[in-house]
């Protein structure tokens, strides 16, 4: 029997909607009377189950909740109904260069960056210029991160994801960065995670990608699941299904 990683049963997320900032007295009134409030349905009962050694991407358009449920199995959002049990170290890049400051050197975001990914000030210490090293980016260390190339700052963050050693890495659209030959390296790295047994859950709309890495992939429609299987059926049917959308 495979191991699993991530176990995900009836998982219900709901957002209600903005208030306005300044609401006038008769808008305010109006609530009062109906007492109605629309909510947003952004996962509705999805049932996830994904296996050490497995990639698995997950499909679907603009809102329909793929972002949420990476959130959710990230541990960053509480569902509102459902539960989520993830078993291994998790390194999150739901956004590359979450906790960077764009005004100090590539060093100091190091640090940064990698406190903000749970790592202890001894841990980068130990890490640093192996995280440097694999970001190739010696030359240009101590400076300012706002001079870095989209290229440049995409390798950092990245290689500060990666120094955390996940057992279960979840990516939000960051399946590749930087250059052709830092790409070529970064999915050799998640397939050497794999190789491991550990775990990849990423969200794209790179389907391609999504066919060719993955071993099974989810397709998300307005918070409910459509399909899960083999990625090349899943994506084939998502991709026949926003055909026909299109020639209606």
């Amino acid at each position: 029997m495979s191991t699993p990683a991530i176990v995900g049963e009836g998982i219900t997320v709901r957002f209600r909607p903005m208030v306005d900032r300044k609401p006038t007295l008769r808008r305010s009134l109006g609530r009062m009377q109906h007492r109605e409030t629309k909510e947003l349905v952004a996962l509705d009962n999805v049932d996830l189950s994904i296996k050490k050694g497995e990639a698995f991407g997950i499909v679907g358009r603009n809102g329909a909740g793929k972002s949420t449920l990476l959130k959710v199995v990230a541990k960053t959002l509480r569902p509102d109904e459902g539960t989520i049990n993830v078993f291994g170290k998790t390194s999150t890049l739901l956004q590359l260069g979450v906790g960077f400051n764009p005004h100090l050197s590539g060093r100091r975001n190091v640090y940064l960056g990698g406190l903000a990914a749970g790592l202890r000030k001894k841990e980068i210490d130990e890490r640093f210029d192996d995280i440097i090293e694999y970001a190739e980016l010696w030359d240009a260390v101590d400076r300012p991160v706002r001079t870095y190339s989209s290229g440049m700052f995409s390798r950092l963050a990245f290689s500060v994801g990666m120094a955390m050693e996940p057992n279960i890495l979840l990516l939000d659209e960051v399946l590749a960065v930087g250059d052709e030959a830092f790409r070529e390296k970064s999915m050799k790295a998640m397939r050497d995670l794999l190789d491991r047994a550990g775990t990849i859950v990423f969200v794209s709309h790179a389907l391609p990608n999504v066919a060719e890495f993955c071993d099974r992939a989810m397709w998300l429609a307005d918070g409910k699941v459509r399909s899960i299987g083999p990625s090349a059926d899943v994506v084939d049917a998502y991709k026949t299904a926003v055909h026909r959308g299109k020639n209606k």
